[in-house]
């Protein structure tokens, strides 16, 4: 996949483009499902396949107070549409500049200027541009001047067929809801794959060391968008500073604020205790993966009761990732 950030870098290819807008957050089996119809009405004619995104959220810039945590940071969120088989990623930079563009610019400057774009392929609820004044409607209109088709989907359940109803439906909305709701293995479910997160190891206090139990302190950015409190069984892998990603290790995750140990700490510490490993992972990027919801984080009345169930929380993840290997 080519990765275009600006003008100078557009490829306008000849035979056109199939393009797809929007934010991607997730890169779920929603978006697979619309990426799925890019690519069959590409290779019916023979073009190439885009997916037009941004490299935040927009609400991040339009409603900064209220805009979600992401699913995804845009490295991964790169990652994860790559591995579908597109061909181009325009990664929009969205500022407050951006966002007061009007709808019709947008798609002269980008899918049609940059991309070539002949067909469009958009959720039958699309909205773009200067205060969302953009729709399917507003694109086929555009499309009959500008020489496009436009192909809205009909949103879709887990399955990949249009939903039922909007309960049914995958949407980076729901899988938000469902991560801070405990619902783990719902949220997995629409994603298609384990929930991950990135972050740099930092160094804590020690505790999980003097309990016998070293962890990596996984310093995730605030925007991110963790699942609820709790203990995981997970899937951890190390990052070198080449960005090479190296294989998966199982893991133990506790993602809480200990209150076996204190009553009022003010934030929620992401902690990876890896199996059958000893080593340095201080300053290295990690990528952790919640596999499944073990327990809920508890106040246990005596440090040795604690240690106990971390043992017992070890075994589990043991077992649990032994099965999916």
């Amino acid at each position: 996949m080519q990765i275009l950030r600006d003008q100078a870098s557009c490829p306008r290819p000849q035979a056109g483009t199939v393009v797809t807008i929007g934010a991607y957050d997730g890169v779920h089996r929603g978006h697979a499902a619309v990426i799925a119809k890019v690519r069959r009405l590409a290779d019916e004619r023979g073009m190439a396949t885009a997916v037009v995104t941004f490299d935040r959220h927009p609400a991040s810039v339009v409603r900064p107070e209220s805009a979600p945590l992401v699913l995804t940071d845009l490295d991964q969120k790169l990652e994860l549409l790559a591995a579908t088989g597109v061909d181009y990623a325009l990664v929009i930079h969205f500022d407050e500049a951006r966002s007061k563009e009007p709808a019709p610019d947008f798609v002269r400057d980008e899918l049609v200027g940059c991309l070539n774009a002949k067909v469009v392929v958009v959720g039958e609820d699309f909205h773009f541009g200067h205060q969302r004044q953009g729709n399917v409607a507003l694109l086929t209109e555009l499309g009959r001047d500008l020489g496009f088709d436009v192909a809205p989907l009909e949103l879709v359940g887990v399955d990949g067929e249009a939903a039922a109803d909007e309960s049914a439906r995958v949407s980076s909305t729901a899988i938000r809801r469902l991560l801070r709701e405990g619902d783990l293995a719902r949220a997995n479910e629409l994603l298609g794959r384990p929930h991950e997160v990135r972050g740099v190891v930092g160094h804590g206090d020690a505790q999980g060391r003097e309990l016998g139990f070293p962890t990596a302190n996984v310093n995730v950015p605030d925007d991110v968008c963790l699942p609820h409190d709790g203990i995981y069984a997970g899937w951890y892998r190390r990052v070198d500073p080449d960005g090479v990603t190296g294989d998966r290790r199982p893991c133990a995750i506790s993602l809480g604020r200990r209150p076996t140990f204190y009553d009022d700490q003010p934030f929620s510490l992401l902690e990876a205790h890896l199996l059958d490993f000893d080593g340095d992972l201080y300053d290295e990027v990690a990528r952790v993966e919640f596999v499944t919801h073990l327990r809920d984080e508890l106040a246990f009345d005596s440090v040795d009761d604690l240690i106990v169930q971390m043992g017992r929380d070890c075994d589990d993840a043991r077992r649990i990732l032994a099965d999916l290997t």
